[in-house]
């Protein structure tokens, strides 16, 4: 006997609707591997609708005061708040996180994040107006740049929804957003909350796959395209916005590493490590996945890594005792699995290393040792609940060891030497250095990376500036 799938739609200009020509693809929840929901497979038509509803609806929030979105964006805050356990439950359903840590570690921060950029819409700032030539004052405006195309990933996504949308309508634009085709039902659910407190047409939800984000991003309504994703999807989003030279906002992928020196705690550094390195299991671009440790301490780290890995556990989202729930989909899951089966014959698993159970798409809490520079395994991001360990002999070696990749997003020093931790902070190339702790993340202070990690600043002031642009006034003040 089948059970018949909900069935989720686009929100378009105030409605919703499905596919013009009823295309639809399943969703899967990751923690059974069975579909529960359809969603529009979106095409030309919807985009081309979704763009100009919001391309429509534009001037009228634009010329909003800043208080009047504000005001606005507060509601949306309020109106999450509210309706926090609806929005967990599609959440848990998309993802299969467990539902504690959903409430407790995500509604709180989306919601502050909200309310920080519905007070950034009040706090423009720019030079002061003065005269720089005789007879003729200078002004600088800052203005929203206007549609934004926006595609948000499956690893967290309402969150990062929040941080698209939020800095987007806060500065005045208007916003068509494509959830992860494996991720698209807590948007939808957020399109509902959002479509009821904002004009028609200023939040739109268009949901699809690689090709209706494509489809987006190349459509000439929109003068900013933002993703959260991989680095391959980021060249992709660049390469088509650079055809009629779009704004592009990318936040792409990350390889951290979380530099040890011998003067840790290796307990307490242990304990926070392995919450920031499985949590969400490791599907994080700023998870603590790539350990640099001292020699001295090495082994003894790598032993207590080990057990704090054996500890972990993954589960069912109404387990109370998980850290974290299933890799998101079905090809995630292959692409953990294939790192460590092409792992190279110096590499030793310490622990972990398979897949848990047959329902659903659960990988066990792994630490791997023994690896090389050049390893694949060290290069590229596995995006998944694995740890790696690389001893290092000393500072110059553990920079040249954690600037040797691609990405440049995040970083941690693990030290009790105050001026170490300053050099260190100095020479990491990437866009954040914590030290004595990895991974938290505050409204107030900027996320974004550098080299394949993308550039553009997500949350802060900056986050906000980056959906603004800057136009010069001048007049005469001589009649």
């Amino acid at each position: 006997m089948s059970t018949e799938l909900r069935r989720l739609r686009n929100y378009i200009n105030g409605e919703f609707r499905d596919a013009a020509d009823g295309r639809t693809t399943e969703v899967i929840n990751p923690a059974t591997g069975e579909a529960y929901a359809t969603a529009p497979l979106s095409g030309q038509a919807d985009v081309d609708a979704a763009m100009k509803a919001a391309a429509d609806a534009f001037p009228a929030w634009r010329d909003l005061t800043p208080a009047e979105r504000q005001k606005a964006l507060l509601k949306i805050a309020d109106a999450f708040e509210e309706r926090a356990e609806e929005l967990i439950a599609a959440e848990v359903e998309n993802t299969g996180k467990p539902i504690g840590l959903t409430r407790s570690e995500e509604i709180p921060p989306m919601v502050d994040q909200i309310r920080f950029f519905a007070g950034a819409a009040r706090m423009l700032e720019g030079r002061a107006a003065g005269e720089y030539m005789e007879g003729l004052t200078s002004i600088i405006r800052r203005e929203p740049i206007g549609v934004c195309a926006q595609v948000a990933p499956w690893n967290y996504p309402m969150m990062m929804g929040v941080w698209k949308f939020a800095p987007a309508l806060a500065a005045g634009n208007t916003v068509v957003l494509k959830p992860s085709d494996t991720t698209p039902a807590s948007t939808v659910l957020m399109a509902e909350i959002i479509g009821s407190i904002v004009p028609p047409g200023v939040f739109n939800v268009v949901t699809g796959d690689r090709d209706t984000g494509r489809l987006m991003v190349e459509h000439k309504t929109p003068a900013m395209a933002s993703i959260t994703g991989s680095v391959r999807a980021g060249m992709q989003v660049a390469e088509s916005a650079s055809k009629d030279l779009k704004r592009v906002h990318l936040e792409l992928g990350g390889k951290a590493p979380v530099v040890v020196f011998e003067d840790t705690d290796i307990a307490k550094a242990v304990e926070d490590i392995s919450m920031a390195g499985f949590f969400n299991a490791g599907q994080d671009c700023t998870a603590a996945t790539r350990v640099l440790v001292h020699e001295s301490i090495h082994d003894e780290f790598v032993t207590a890594l080990a057990k704090a890995a054996a500890d972990t556990k993954t589960g069912q989202p109404d387990d109370e005792d998980v850290l974290y729930g299933p890799l998101n989909n079905a090809n995630q899951l292959k692409q953990v699995s294939g790192f460590i089966e092409r792992l190279p014959a110096h590499a030793r698993v310490e622990a972990g290393g398979q897949r848990v159970g047959e329902k659903g798409y659960f990988f066990a809490p792994t630490v791997v040792s023994g690896l090389k520079q050049d390893d694949e395994i060290i290069q590229n991001e596995v995006f998944g609940p694995v740890i790696t360990v690389q001893s290092f002999t000393d500072e110059a070696q553990a920079v040249e060891y954690a600037n040797g990749v691609e990405y440049a997003l995040a970083s941690s020093v693990w030290t009790k030497d105050h001026a170490r931790a300053m050099r260190m902070s100095k020479v990491l190339d990437f866009g954040c250095v914590w030290i004595n702790t990895h991974i938290p993340l505050v409204a107030e202070m900027p996320h974004g990376g550098f080299k394949k990690s993308g550039y553009g600043k997500d949350l802060s002031a900056y986050g906000f500036d980056d959906y603004t642009r800057i136009k010069h006034v001048m007049t005469s003040i001589e009649g």
